[in-house]
């Protein structure tokens, strides 16, 4: 989420506290307390803690810390910035992964929680269920669908993927969908011209996958078709994550690109070695820890 977004709403919510449980002038603010009530880690507190010192909610405190130093200030409503429902949207993929949200929620939990409308909140979760990581449940409430949240998970399923995607295309059965793959062909291109600096992570792993399904959807075996799909609403989440450094994705993108390329010739044999090269160099891209910035 935009840091500023989050810090404009937690001020806000601060600023709620000190008003509603009339806290005095002078009263110190533990940051630790604050973290459990918003339900969010210490460092955005504190950066909603500076914004309010700034604008003398809140001061410094002898020894560190904050305390209130115009209860009346935070009487005062306050212009918040709203996030976008892509903000959210990430948001919510994140709390999911980092295990915050429970495995069943309300629309009115997440409505207070997100602090959303309820058109967005409903433009979100449709967005979510058609995504497949979450289903309504029978009379209230919706529930979260498993997804991969282990690193271990995650690396297996790449190694799955190394089986099943160079196989699909030697399938005796593997008939080329030449429009489809004309059209993934194009996008990857799109994202070799510039897209590729500019795009979300869930666009490119939307662009991303839809060629690799495409693939193996030639190969009219339904179950190497069903078994990718799955495995693709299973790490849909984690590879917002992991997704490439957009230097390296650059290079994914030309072999996706030379791949096509191969199977249009009806070059399967080396398509199928380029599939399982690639499905290992990116695999191995992303399960690699990432250097510190």
């Amino acid at each position: 989420m935009n840091q500023t977004v989050l810090t404009h709403q937690l001020a806000a919510r601060i600023t709620d506290i000190i008003r509603t449980a009339n806290v005095p002038k002078g009263m110190r603010l533990v940051e630790r307390k604050l973290a459990e009530q918003l339900r969010v880690s210490r460092s955005p507190v504190r950066n909603a803690l500076r914004l309010l010192e700034a604008e003398g909610v809140v001061g410094g405190a002898d020894g560190g810390g904050y305390v209130v130093l115009d209860p009346q200030l935070a009487s005062e409503p306050r212009a918040t910035p709203t996030p976008s429902d892509e903000e959210t949207y990430y948001r919510i993929a994140r709390d999911r992964l980092d295990g915050t949200l429970p495995e069943r929620v309300t629309e009115n939990a997440l409505v207070r929680r997100y602090r959303l409308t309820r058109v967005q909140l409903t433009k979100i979760l449709r967005r979510i269920a058609g995504e497949g990581w979450i289903a309504r449940l029978p009379g209230h409430g919706w529930e979260f669908l498993p997804v991969l949240t282990s690193m271990q998970a995650y690396e297996d399923s790449y190694r799955f993927r190394q089986t099943i995607e160079p196989a699909a295309i030697l399938e005796p059965g593997f008939v080329l969908d030449r429009d489809a793959l004309v059209a993934c062909r194009a996008e990857q291109q799109r994202l070799l011209d510039g897209d590729i600096w500019t795009v979300s992570n869930a666009t490119l792993f939307d662009l991303n996958s839809r060629l690799h399904e495409a693939i193996v959807t030639c190969s009219r075996n339904t179950f190497f078709i069903d078994a990718l799909k799955r495995v693709d609403t299973l790490r849909r989440l984690i590879e917002y994550k992991q997704s490439l450094d957009r230097k390296n994705a650059v290079v994914r993108c030309r072999e996706h690109v030379v791949l096509v390329d191969l199977l249009l010739a009806n070059n399967r044999e080396e398509a199928s070695a380029l599939m399982r090269r690639h499905l290992d160099s990116v695999g191995r891209e992303k399960v690699l820890p990432k250097p510190d910035r």
